[in-house]
């Protein structure tokens, strides 16, 4: 398949993105849980609320500190350095997930998890876009940042406002985070790779699946751990493992 006209390519991977929108809206609105705020584990520590999901949270800022750093300081192997670009942003925006999300923690409401959701669409879009970059090219990335970008942050402002008005919906958010996991993978596939470490940038998708997968067993792997620590806890650690992938990857890549 990488030996497809770049057309062709270009026209499968469009033809995918809209066939999964169309999917989407011809599903019906998918309402968040009415419990979705009860998370297993909200003890309080040191007079910090639900302490473990509050404080795991500066594990984002750590990474986003360290991947923000890196890229401004000039370090790695680029091509054109317009391709640091949505690095830099999604690094900034990995920080601005754990201060949306450790401010959610402290009182957890619809509103505070507006914030949230706009910094992790933010962080999707950004590195999506840096992907896309770094295995197509600068023009392509660039012009697909402020596009993707405006989708993503749409999605979750389209949550919040349609959950304030007793009809939340929750597709669009969901298809924005799908986008990055889905259509990675054929875009390694179907363009040779500009840089070296395809695996790195397929496990920072595999740490996003793991993480998902933690937050959706929050409650089991609680009582798993007999209280010790929450599926959501720990679905933090390993979302922020994948912004550390990500900044490892940039360090050990090589321009082939």
């Amino acid at each position: 398949m990488s030996g497809w006209p770049p057309r062709a390519r270009a026209f499968g991977l469009w033809l995918l993105a809209g066939a999964l929108a169309g999917l989407a809206g011809m599903l019906p609105p998918i309402a968040q849980p009415p419990g979705y705020h009860a998370f297993a584990d909200q003890r309080a520590c040191w007079g910090l609320p639900n302490c473990l999901d509050t404080a795991s949270n500066a594990l984002f800022v750590l990474a986003g500190a360290m991947g923000l750093r890196f890229v401004q300081r000039g370090q790695g192997a680029w091509r054109d350095r317009r391709e640091a670009w949505p690095y830099g942003l999604f690094f900034l925006a990995m920080i601005l997930v754990g201060l949306a999300s450790g401010y959610y923690h402290l009182a957890p409401d619809n509103a505070r998890l507006l914030g949230d959701r706009l910094a992790m669409m933010l962080a999707f879009m950004a590195w999506f876009s840096a992907v896309v970059c770094e295995r197509i090219g600068p023009v392509a990335g660039l012009r697909l940042l402020p596009l993707a970008v405006a989708a993503g942050l749409g999605s979750a402002a389209w949550w919040g406002w349609s959950e304030a008005r007793g009809m939340g919906d929750l597709r669009f958010y969901f298809l924005l985070q799908l986008y990055p996991v889905l259509l990675v993978p054929p875009l390694l596939r179907l363009h040779p790779p500009r840089y070296s470490g395809d695996r790195a940038i397929l496990a920072v998708v595999g740490l996003y699946l793991l993480a998902l997968a933690f937050d959706l067993a929050d409650r089991p792997v609680f009582a798993l751990t007999d209280g010790l620590v929450s599926g959501h806890t720990i679905k933090h650690a390993v979302a922020a493992l994948a912004a550390i992938a990500a900044l490892l990857h940039l360090r050990r890549r090589h321009i082939h």
